[in-house]
């Protein structure tokens, strides 16, 4: 028998079956277990869930007396009223980057938050839980389709402590954006997102200290490195209802057009859609973040490396779409303006690939801070053009994420 229940009624003991809200909204990356914790009863009813969906033939049921907001026999009818009710609640309109970043910052911790819990269950020998993951995918989704720029660009502001549990944040995200991009459907498109926040789960069993080793990797240590694509594999294949398409990325997005890549070896169109997007996006989220062994490059810097890289590495036409999706000169660029003036890139314009709003924030002529201004060169009167990218590491600009997020660092 499954209950709707006020949190309020909520007791240890009880199996929470689905909370009804948002993803945002409680504090757990999964449901389908027993209530256990006094620090997670608190939680819960700390949070901004008011009801949600208890299991009594697994838990405990309510007290003598009490009686349920509603009660049901059907598992599928509780799925259809959460999915109903997710429908109601989704906000996909629309917005600048400004006023989407917030939000995309929130979902960017908790999404940390998310990938950290299923790591650790994956070391532990515990199946993946599909279900949590599925539901953090939507937000990302519905945070790209009211603006794609924000939170992917966020989840490039990684720690290197942070890389390996933002990194499939930021791939998530970024493969959300590449099917949108590409034209595939609503159910392919959360397919993609699932395959890219899942794609890494092999590094959970990665000896740490060669996950994260500050210099090059011995032969021997590379060995261990990338049998991750395999045993993210096996751990995927020990959950239910696992996604194919997940499982597919999960193995092979290390694979290279030419042949060179692994664990397969596949060449051309032996390799999938969908790896070739996780390829894509796999490798610029790792180029353009600080890792433990060398800085980020600049995001407009990485995708021109990327195109010299393009023939034998990543399939033309996927590598293509992700540019268009990204744009030229990405969200955090550092660009110079024909002014002299330079600016960083905050959002992307509908007008032209090279053409988006860059926050003008120096003058080469004056060799002076001037008061940030934005510029918006898709305009009709825009009299400045970009006239090329600037390497950050010249400029030693030590706010560039602050004047392109909005953000103080203490919130990424």
């Amino acid at each position: 028998m499954l209950k709707r229940i006020s949190v309020n009624q909520l007791t240890l003991g009880m199996h929470l079956k689905e909370f009804c809200g948002s993803y945002l909204d409680h504090p757990f990356w999964r449901t389908g277990f027993v209530l256990t914790s006094q620090k997670d009863l608190t939680a819960i009813l700390e949070s901004n869930i008011k009801e949600l969906w208890i299991d009594c033939d697994k838990g405990l049921d309510v007290a003598a007396g009490e009686s349920a907001v509603s009660e049901v026999e059907d598992e599928a009818l509780v799925a259809e009223q959460q999915k109903q009710l997710a429908q109601r609640q989704r906000q996909v309109a629309p917005v600048s980057a400004a006023v989407e970043i917030e939000r995309a910052s929130k979902i960017c911790r908790q999404s940390k938050q998310a990938v950290v819990s299923m790591f650790e269950e994956a070391r532990m020998g515990n199946a993946v839980d599909v279900g949590g993951a599925k539901q953090l995918v939507e937000e990302i989704n519905d945070s790209v389709a009211r603006n794609p720029g924000a939170l992917i660009s966020l989840a490039r502001l990684k720690t290197a402590d942070d890389y390996t549990y933002m990194h499939s944040v930021a791939v998530c995200a970024m493969m959300v954006a590449l099917a949108k991009q590409i034209g595939l459907d609503e159910a392919q498109t959360r397919s993609a997102g699932l395959a890219g926040l899942l794609h890494d789960l092999g590094k959970a069993v990665m000896p740490m200290e060669v996950l994260n080793k500050p210099g090059k990797l011995t032969d021997a240590e590379f060995v261990i490195i990338k049998s991750h694509p395999v045993e993210g594999h096996k751990m995927l294949l020990t959950g239910s209802n696992v996604d194919p398409l997940a499982l597919e990325v999960c193995l092979h997005h290390h694979e290279k057009t030419d042949g060179s890549g692994y664990p397969d070896r596949l060449k051309g169109d032996a390799i999938s859609l969908f790896a070739k997007m996780g390829a894509v996006c796999d490798v610029y989220d790792a180029i353009t973040s600080n890792r433990p062994y060398k800085a980020g490059w600049d995001p407009a810097e990485s995708l021109r490396k990327m195109a010299e890289w393009a023939n034998g590495h990543f399939d033309p036409q996927v590598f293509q779409a992700f540019v268009k999706s990204m744009g030229i000169y990405p969200v955090g660029s550092l660009v110079r303006l024909t002014s002299g003036r330079i600016g960083v890139v905050v959002e992307q314009t509908a007008k032209s690939l090279t053409t988006p709003i860059v926050k003008v924030f120096f003058s080469t002529k004056s060799n002076m801070r001037i008061p940030p201004v934005l510029v918006n060169l898709a305009t009709v009167d825009a009299k400045e053009k970009i006239s090329g990218r600037e390497d950050p590491a010249k400029w030693r600009f030590p706010d560039l994420n602050e004047l392109w997020s909005g953000l103080p660092q203490s919130s990424w």
